[in-house]
């Protein structure tokens, strides 16, 4: 078999977070009964004229500075013409030869290589309408278009994908960007980011693209990179028995785990696109660029590069915390609440993400509030409880949502101090191990760590460690 080499491109699909759909005020609103949220514009009643939202040119220029875009000053929009039955009007207004924003790039890591970027070109991104939703039954095709009109950002990269870690990896570094910049939700479930897969085959060391297949709308990064991983074992396939990839739009079946015939794809002429006749050239000021930018949310870079030099945070958990915009704002309100940055960075990279696997990371699902995480971390910090006990303590606060002052109270965890006490489990431990103590004096100081745990152990977790430690050397010195 000749050794291949992937060649992939993404369209991404972005909804932008307006109130009002793109052409005309009608809410759109997710969840609504089907058919409730349409307009005479996205219902493609005769006459009706669009009006274009002004907010989605904002979050479109907000999306272009935070992907390093070319804004353009001049844009157009289209229509793009084909027949569907969620469309009404027989054509979606996009851009197309002249977008919203030009040329960009992001970089990306991969596990297999997390010291070196590499970096994804961005073509264009231009803003259009999205279409309403088709519901196929066995016996009939139900239209619900209360998602047509609703306005899109279509992030089209460069194909400079090669596989499908790395498609995952720069669907999710963008997915990132959009949500910290307030652009997109990015709710996947609700079909709010979604992407197209353009993949093509060619022989290693080929220049020249092979025939490409598009496989549509695809709303997960697992199922992308899944779906890209068969579609280039079924091209491979298909070229190695002696066959030819035909240009078509294949869909993915979760079920099954494999792609699927749709269309055959269509050329961009096949739209015969023409500038939209009752909407004029988008043309912005600098001021309006200039006032965008200044108003741009904190990026996930820059907050990283924040929690390593404000907060002393090692790149590592900086990178952790900034994964998602709500568990770095988490984060955040638990600072607000006085606590310490790295054992707030350490206790939420460990307890509260192990934790929240429960809800498959679903972090509005915490019952920890930043506020009772703070005070627990408190208990800590004053050793009133020891960090083996806290985690017991966190562990009933994530069941029960309670008070951590409250539990350590009513279950009788309070650190113990006293010496007295001390004394008498470390007194027990050394008459039970004569040989470790033996050892202890003989240089091998490591066998500490087996004293402390065996008093932890017989104190059920609620000796001080570094006072247990003490009161063994003083013991063991003593008697040497």
């Amino acid at each position: 078999m000749r050794a291949y080499e992937s060649v992939i491109g993404l369209e991404i699909h972005a909804q932008l977070l307006t109130k009002t759909k793109a052409f005309c005020p009608v809410s759109n609103t997710f969840g609504q009964e089907p058919n409730t949220m349409v307009g005479p514009v996205s219902g493609g009643l005769p006459g009706a004229l669009p009006v274009l939202n002004a907010r989605a040119v904002e979050l479109g220029v907000r999306a272009g500075l935070a992907l390093n875009c070319d804004i353009n000053r001049r844009s157009v929009f289209s229509r793009k013409n084909y027949f569907y039955p969620d469309l009404p009007k027989g054509y979606q207004i996009s851009q197309f030869d002249e977008p919203l924003c030009g040329r960009g790039q992001v970089d990306i890591f991969l596990e297999s290589n997390k010291k070196a970027p590499k970096r994804i070109g961005i073509t264009r991104i231009h803003l259009e309408e999205d279409a309403g939703k088709s519901v196929h039954a066995p016996s009939m095709t139900l239209v619900n278009l209360n998602r047509s009109g609703v306005p899109l950002a279509e992030i089209v990269s460069e194909p400079d994908l090669r596989s499908a870690e790395e498609a995952g990896a720069y669907l999710r570094k963008i997915h990132q960007i959009l949500v910290y910049a307030q652009v997109c939700d990015g709710n996947l479930e609700e079909g709010n980011f979604r992407c197209d897969v353009n993949i093509s085959i060619r022989p290693l060391g080929q220049k020249t693209l092979g025939t490409r297949a598009e496989l549509k709308n695809i709303n997960s990064f697992r199922f992308v990179e899944k779906a890209i991983e068969y579609e280039i074992a079924r091209q491979i396939s298909v070229v190695e028995a002696g066959g030819h990839i035909v240009q078509e739009t294949r869909g993915w079946d979760s079920a099954a785990n494999r792609t699927f015939t749709m269309r055959s794809k269509e050329e961009a002429h096949d739209y015969r696109y023409f500038p939209e006749p009752d909407l004029p050239p988008l043309l912005l000021t600098e001021s309006f660029v200039t006032g965008v930018r200044n108003s741009m949310p904190e990026l996930p870079e820059q907050k990283k590069a924040r929690f390593i030099s404000e907060q002393g945070l090692s790149p590592y958990d900086a990178e952790l915390l900034t994964a998602g915009r709500e568990l770095a704002s988490y984060f955040e309100d638990v600072l607000r609440a006085g606590a310490n940055a790295k054992l707030a960075a350490n206790w939420i990279g460990s307890e509260l993400l192990r934790n929240l696997k429960e809800f498959d990371g679903d972090l509005k699902r915490n019952p920890v509030t930043p506020v009772s995480l703070a005070r627990l971390l408190s208990l800590i910090e004053n050793n009133i409880i020891s960090g083996k006990i806290a985690k017991t303590v966190f562990d009933d606060m994530f069941k029960t949502g309670g008070d951590p002052e409250a539990i350590v109270r009513d279950r009788g965890l309070i650190q113990v101090l006293d010496v007295d006490a001390l004394d008498g489990w470390v007194n027990e431990i050394l008459q039970k191990h004569p040989d470790q103590a033996s050892q202890y004096r003989a240089g091998k100081v490591k066998v500490m760590g087996f004293f402390v745990g065996e008093v932890m152990k017989l104190s059920k977790g609620k000796a001080n460690p570094p006072l247990v430690t003490e009161r063994f050397i003083k013991k063991l010195t003593e008697g040497s």
